[in-house]
């Protein structure tokens, strides 16, 4: 059974990006995660993980769908 909640070095090697990345995403809102025990540590629940992925794969979606990639005519 996977844990339900994430360090955040464990999102860091799920989304294969630095855990400094993970940290400014889950201080600016970006991805929701909470504070316990007395020192304050961050975990990230899966389900919130998972609807990130899921949202970014829209807005990248969104984004491919407003930039097409446009065949350059060779030179």
């Amino acid at each position: 059974m996977e844990p339900r909640f994430l360090l955040l070095s464990d999102v860091a090697a799920e989304l294969n990006v630095s855990d400094s990345q993970v940290y400014h995403m889950v201080r600016s809102g970006e991805l929701p995660a909470i504070k316990i025990g007395g020192r304050g540590q961050w975990r990230v629940e899966r389900a919130r993980l998972e609807e990130y992925i899921t949202r970014k794969y829209a807005e990248t979606a969104d984004w491919v769908a407003g930039n097409p990639l446009v065949d350059r005519l060779p030179e």
